[in-house]
């Protein structure tokens, strides 16, 4: 194999991985969110959510798609968006951690 061949073959791989990485991260943050909209949907069925407090977590994560969607409108996910997407879930399960244990029941 000439030097050109194996420099081409190294590029192909670390492009391949690169994709497999950033498809990974693209079904961590949709896996994260599908965790947390069944945490919302145990605490609604075990009566650990009232109304209003399921609305408000609902809304949050409506805002974590709408602004999901935003950032990858133009295709690319950058590393500051993913940031704040990742921050912004954070925040999310904090407060449905905080909601379901408040001891407000329906």
């Amino acid at each position: 194999m000439t030097r050109q061949s194996i420099t081409t073959l190294g590029f192909s791989l670390a492009l391949l991985s690169l994709g497999a990485v950033c498809e990974a991260r693209h079904h961590g943050i949709d896996q994260r969110e599908h965790h947390q909209a069944r945490r919302i949907a145990q605490g609604v069925r075990s009566g650990e959510l009232t109304r209003p407090e399921t609305r408000h977590l609902l809304r949050q994560q409506a805002h974590i798609r709408f602004r999901e969607r935003a950032f990858r409108s133009d295709g690319v996910l950058t590393p500051r968006e993913r940031f704040v997407l990742q921050r912004d879930l954070n925040r999310a399960s904090h407060a449905i951690h905080r909601e379901k244990h408040d001891d407000q029941r329906r």
